[in-house]
C-alpha cells in the first residue's frame, strides 16, 4: 500500500468512471491489435496508464524495448525527450505521444546552440549527456547516460578530459562524487525532484522509523546524503523486491508508488514531499491513448542527420561495462 493523496469519490461516479474506463480500455484493446502497436508507459505514468500498457519501465528501457519489438506502432506514454529516443532507436516505426504538451522541463534546460558554446569555452572537453535530454542536445554529446550508469560513464573516461554534465546537475553533481571526477556542470534539474527538502525526508525518517530511504539521484545532494540507497527507477524495483525491509521512503515522482506497490504486495511506501509530482507525467489520460491509435496523434519524428548524430553517443553509454 501507499499514502500520499486521499480522494473523495461518490459510489454512483466512481462507478460510472469504471464503467467509462472499461469501455476505453477495450477500444484501445482492438486498436493496438487492429495497428500492430505496443503502448509503452514509464514509471512515473498515471496508475490506470501504466496498468493498460504493455510494457512499464524508465524511458532508455522502454526505448530499447520499442526498438525490439515488432509493432509497427509505438505509443510512448511519457514525455518528449523519451518519444524522441524511442524515435532515434526505432527509425522504421511510427512513434506517437498521445500528449503533445507533456514536455520535460529539464531537457528544455539546454539546446543544441548552448551545448556548442559551452564546448567553445572548455576546448578539448567531454560532453556527457543524460538521456532526459532533447535529440538535439544528444547529438552535440560525446556519450549519454542514464540515473543508473552515469558513475559508470564517467569512470569509463579517460583522467586527462575535463567533463561537461548536462542538462541536470544534481546526477552530474553526485556521480562526479562517486566516480571522484571533477565535473563542469550544466545549471538544470528536474523540478520534480529539485525542490525536495532534506528536512522533508528527516520528517519522514522520523515518523516511519523503521523505513528504509531510497533516493533518486536526480535529488539535490543534502537529501542523496540521507538515503539509504540512491537509485534509479529500475534499481528502487530491483531494492524494494530484494530488501528485507517491509516499509520504504521513496524520493522520486510519485507515480513510482504505483509499480513499486503493485510488485511488492505486503510492503508500505511513502512519498516523502509534495514537490514529488510532475504535472506534465500526469497528462496522458485513456481518453488521448484511443485517440492517438485512432488519428495518430501525436507523431514524433527526429531530422535524420540529427538522429544519426544522436544515435552514437546512446550506442557508446550502452558499451560501458555496469561496475
Amino acid at each position: 500500500m501507499f499514502s500520499y493523496f486521499l480522494t473523495l469519490v461518490p459510489p454512483v461516479e466512481k462507478t460510472e468512471m469504471t464503467a467509462q474506463n472499461d469501455r476505453l480500455i477495450e477500444a484501445i484493446d482492438k486498436l493496438r491489435r487492429k495497428r500492430n502497436a505496443i503502448i509503452l508507459a514509464h514509471n512515473y505514468q498515471p496508475a490506470v496508464i501504466q496498468d493498460i500498457a504493455d510494457f512499464v519501465g524508465d524511458s532508455l528501457g522502454l526505448s530499447q524495448q520499442a526498438a525490439e519489438s515488432d509493432s509497427e506502432v509505438i505509443v510512448f506514454c511519457g514525455v518528449d525527450f523519451m518519444a524522441e529516443t524511442a524515435a532515434i532507436l526505432a527509425p522504421d516505426r511510427l512513434v506517437l505521444i498521445p500528449e503533445e504538451r507533456a514536455s520535460c522541463p529539464m531537457a528544455h534546460m539546454a539546446t543544441g546552440a548552448e551545448v556548442r558554446a559551452m564546448k567553445r569555452k572548455h576546448p578539448g572537453s567531454l560532453v556527457v549527456t543524460y538521456v532526459n535530454s532533447t535529440a538535439e542536445v544528444k547529438a552535440e554529446s560525446d556519450i549519454c547516460c542514464t540515473s543508473a550508469n552515469a558513475v559508470s560513464v564517467l569512470r569509463s573516461l579517460p583522467m586527462s578530459k575535463p567533463i561537461i554534465f548536462v542538462p541536470d546537475m544534481h546526477l552530474g553533481e553526485y556521480a562526479g562524487k562517486m566516480a571522484g571526477r571533477e565535473v563542469i556542470l550544466w545549471e538544470g534539474f528536474c523540478p520534480a525532484h529539485h525542490y525536495v527538502k532534506a528536512d522533508e525526508i528527516q520528517r519522514a525518517k522520523n515518523k516511519h522509523p523503521r523505513a528504509l530511504v531510497m533516493t533518486h539521484p536526480e535529488c539535490p545532494l543534502d537529501v542523496v546524503e540521507l538515503s539509504d540507497a540512491v537509485l534509479s527507477t529500475a534499481g528502487m524495483l530491483r531494492f524494494a523486491r530484494e530488501s528485507d525491509a517491509d516499509e520504504f521512503i521513496v524520493a522520486t515522482e510519485v507515480g513510482m508508488l504505483h509499480p513499486l506497490s503493485r510488485q511488492n504486495p505486503g510492503k508500505r511506501f511513502y512519498c516523502p514531499s509534495p514537490a514529488l509530482l510532475c504535472p506534465n507525467m500526469k497528462m496522458t489520460t485513456l481518453q488521448s491513448i484511443k485517440r492517438s491509435l485512432e488519428k495518430d496523434t501525436y507523431p514524433v519524428w527526429v531530422p535524420p542527420d540529427v538522429a544519426e548524430r544522436a544515435r552514437l553517443p546512446i550506442e557508446r553509454m550502452l558499451a560501458v561495462p555496469r561496475d
